[in-house]
């Protein structure tokens, strides 16, 4: 209790990013809107997520970061066990097996692996700043995070894993990670996306080892829309469609109209991974940008806490926090829109889910914190 009292002595209000809160609350609020708007049984559940979240996030931000990154190995297991759990244990649904049952709420292990991994990377950067150009500690970075990645890409779920796999290397770069290295991996991604595009123009029918039967049919969904128009691809056919349906002000939240998109059902899991089509329908090009500005101001604000924080670990913390807020963002938002090939990540602070949306409010309570620990100018 001293320990607690002396740490909120240090802290001073000045310090609180209030405008990264109301952002975040203002976000949520659309969340809700459009939750309830898409799936009116989801509302409440949301609501409550967001209640919840806000008890984590004021929680941890009045916590030091430092405290609980001595605990790094224990968040480390934590993050196995739950994955774990899954594995024997999960709860299957179209599919997949990404959720463990706790009789109350249902909770998706994958989305507390983002916010765990930046807290160990965080800790575990600091610790080896010296030597993150050194192979040996490389190598040790990327063992430590295959379990991770091979227990989610096994659910199976490839987006998560590309998302968690792409600000993996983004924390390694903050660390120190040699930029040639960096280069070196996005020539390779590229060069391997482009080649694999190519062999689908060829052999479209083709059998690949490390891709699932309805990864490979939305892939290709995706490059040939027109040929699966009716079948896999309908689905962001239709987010496209209702997106543009909703021209500049939209057709209003819980809209009667008959031309609606999402009234008419032509949408599946709008209250998730299409919730963003749902907006565009409803709130329109102003309500899309809205969205989109209150994102980006959500992820600079983090960026400017991580440049005056106390130490590597901060830094570390904050950038992790707003490459996974853009990363996932980007997904989502770019499967909305046809961009990306149809996948199922949750728009950040706007997407139904409980676990996703507790998650970011921890993730943004970590960096509220970093923000309030003394500087080091």
């Amino acid at each position: 209790m001293n320990v607690l009292k002396n740490t909120l002595k240090k802290y001073h209000i000045k310090d609180y990013n209030f405008t990264l809160v109301i952002a975040v609350l203002l976000l949520s609020i659309i969340g809700i809107l459009a939750v309830g708007s898409a799936l009116p049984s989801a509302q409440s559940k949301q609501i409550l997520g967001v209640c919840l979240g806000m008890v984590a996030l004021i929680t941890l931000s009045l916590i030091d970061y430092d405290w609980i990154l001595n605990f790094y190995w224990v968040l480390y297991g934590m993050n196995l066990i739950l994955l774990l759990w899954v594995e024997f244990f999960g709860v299957e649904y179209n599919g997949a097996k990404r959720w463990i049952d706790m009789k109350f709420v249902t909770l998706q292990p994958s989305d507390f692996t983002k916010i765990f991994m930046v807290l160990f990377f965080a800790k575990f950067i600091m610790d080896h700043e010296m030597q993150m150009k050194e192979p040996k500690t490389l190598l040790k970075c990327i063992l430590l995070v295959l379990p991770s990645l091979f227990l989610i890409v096994t659910q199976p779920n490839l987006s998560n894993t590309i998302c968690i796999a792409a600000i993996f290397f983004i924390l390694l770069y903050m660390g120190g990670m040699d930029y040639k290295i960096v280069g070196s991996v996005m020539a390779i991604g590229i060069s391997v996306v482009v080649l694999f595009l190519m062999f689908l123009s060829y052999a479209q029918e083709a059998d690949l080892p490390f891709l699932q039967g309805y990864q490979m049919e939305r892939i290709l969904a995706w490059r040939y829309p027109e040929e699966y128009a009716t079948s896999t691809g309908l689905q962001q056919q239709n987010s496209i469609m209702a997106i543009g349906s909703g021209q500049l002000q939209g057709k209003g939240l819980n809209n009667n109209s008959f031309t609606s998109v999402k009234n008419g059902n032509f949408l599946i899991e709008s209250e998730t991974d299409f919730i963003f089509a749902i907006i565009g329908e409803e709130l329109g090009f102003v309500g899309c940008c809205i969205v989109i500005f209150l994102l980006l101001l959500i992820i600079i604000q983090c960026i400017r806490i991580g440049m005056r924080a106390p130490n590597l670990a901060g830094q570390i913390i904050c950038g992790g926090v707003a490459a996974m807020i853009g990363i996932q963002s980007f997904i989502n938002m770019g499967v909305a829109t046809g961009v990306l090939p149809n996948t199922g990540l949750s728009l950040p602070f706007v997407s139904a889910g409980l676990t996703s949306i507790v998650c970011f409010y921890m993730s943004i309570g970590f960096v509220l914190n970093v923000g309030l620990q003394p500087k080091k100018y």
